[in-house]
């Protein structure tokens, strides 16, 4: 008998991708306060991926822990730069602020993927990209909050590459699904291998 693998995440762009891979999956979105659990960590001067794996992990933990018989998939995603950690902006202007910093550099965005079962952790990934942005001018990134802020309120960093924000990158080095915010083939891998699914 297959197995149940559940996604617990509410990101319309993972579900997307799994669905694409033709992956059968449930949805169940854990109830974590993220932002005191990341403040705390901060707190603590844990790094950007550490916070990135507990995230992760925690919200696969909450539903594995009431649904021990599935394999569990949390996920989380976290932009560093210069040794910060960025969270998704909340207002326009923070968006805006966001990508000042941002403008002409280059940061790194790490893709957290902790899978449980049966209330035990059975993997883990940290898929790691760099991006360099270009040198936008103040008029082009004013419009592209402008125009975009319904969609990049749910982005770290305050855009999102499989839209518009593609335009503010000259370079990207590394998996592109790792950009999304699911290290994709690393989870197929290891759900192929432990016949979650066929392969």
């Amino acid at each position: 008998m297959t197995k149940t693998f559940i996604l617990a995440s509410g990101s319309t762009i993972r579900q997307t991708l799994l669905a694409n891979a033709k992956v059968p999956f449930d949805v169940n979105v854990p109830r974590i306060d993220e932002e005191s659990i990341k403040d705390a960590l901060l707190a603590e001067g844990t790094s950007p991926r550490d916070i990135a794996d507990a995230l992760a992990e925690g919200k696969a933990r909450k539903i594995s822990m009431k649904m021990p018989e599935a394999v569990v998939l949390g996920c989380d995603q976290v932009l560093s730069f210069k040794g910060r950690l960025f969270s998704k902006p909340t207002t326009p202007k923070e968006a805006r602020a966001q990508l000042t910093e941002l403008n002409g550099e280059r940061h790194k965005l790490m893709s957290a993927a902790v899978i449980y079962e049966g209330g035990e952790p059975k993997w883990r990934h940290i898929g790691e990209v760099k991006l360099q942005m270009k040198q936008n001018s103040d008029a082009y990134l004013d419009d592209y909050v402008t125009r975009n802020w319904d969609s990049i309120r749910h982005s770290v960093g305050g855009y999102k590459l499989e839209e518009e924000g593609a335009r503010l990158f000259s370079r990207i080095d590394g998996d592109h699904f790792n950009v999304l915010g699911l290290p994709l083939l690393e989870i197929l891998g290891y759900l192929g291998q432990t016949g979650v699914i066929s392969s």
